[in-house]
């Protein structure tokens, strides 16, 4: 018999790398990449509708991409280090927190028990194991997700960033220029300009989808 593969299934094991990752030590090392996040991806308010959303992707971003000043790992990297140092029997499920794949994403295909995604810089295709109904999410969305793989599987963190349909070609029209024009630039730093657009486009809904999302200002 198959393990339905969902969030919950890595939880206990997220839920122990974040109390890692969050303890006294390393604490100017947290704070230090909050300030750093929401600089990059826009100003947070604890009563914007998508707070939570907001504060689990910056929590994605600490645990998985950031290299501690300290160690010059992320705190995945760092806690996985510990557990196989320690022995720990369950050390290898840990390194699924250090092979994330984070970015933007078309949805390609909403399958029974799956989402079919393409990260847009790469092209590459990969299949999400979702049992939980995508409500709102159609095929030509574009997301800013994660995705763990996680027991053989590839299932999403909890952090999300739902663009704007109207958003969409304006977002994928950017990507195939920077790859032509630009192709120095990391695919981070557009993931963190759409996050920022995305907010403006939260707070200020009396101005068009495509003028906030027009990639020629660069003023947000």
């Amino acid at each position: 018999m198959t393990t339905e593969i969902t969030p919950l299934n890595y939880q206990p094991y997220l839920e122990a790398l974040t109390a890692f990752a969050s303890e006294e030590e390393r604490r100017e090392e947290l704070l230090a990449a909050k300030a750093e996040y929401f600089v990059h991806t826009g100003e947070l308010f604890e009563d914007d509708r998508f707070f939570e959303l907001r504060m689990a992707s910056f929590l994605d971003h600490y645990l998985f991409d950031r290299k501690c000043q300290a160690t010059g790992r992320t705190p995945a990297e760092d806690f996985l280090a510990l557990k196989q140092a320690e022995g720990a029997p369950d050390a290898g499920l840990y390194e699924a927190f250090t092979k994330t794949v984070h970015g933007l994403f078309e949805v390609r295909k909403l399958g029974k028990g799956y989402v079919r995604l393409r990260e847009l810089y790469s092209a590459a295709d990969h299949d999400v194991t979702e049992r939980r109904q995508t409500v709102g999410l159609d095929k030509g969305d574009i997301i800013e997700a994660r995705l763990i793989p996680f027991d053989g599987a590839l299932v999403f963190s909890q952090a999300f960033t739902f663009h704007p349909r109207e958003a969409a070609k304006a977002i994928l029209a950017e990507v195939k220029r920077r790859k032509k024009k630009e192709p120095e630039r990391a695919p981070l730093e557009l993931t963190w300009e759409c996050a920022k657009r995305a907010v403006k486009s939260e707070r200020y809904r009396q101005i068009p989808i495509e003028r906030i999302y027009d990639f020629t200002q660069h003023k947000l």
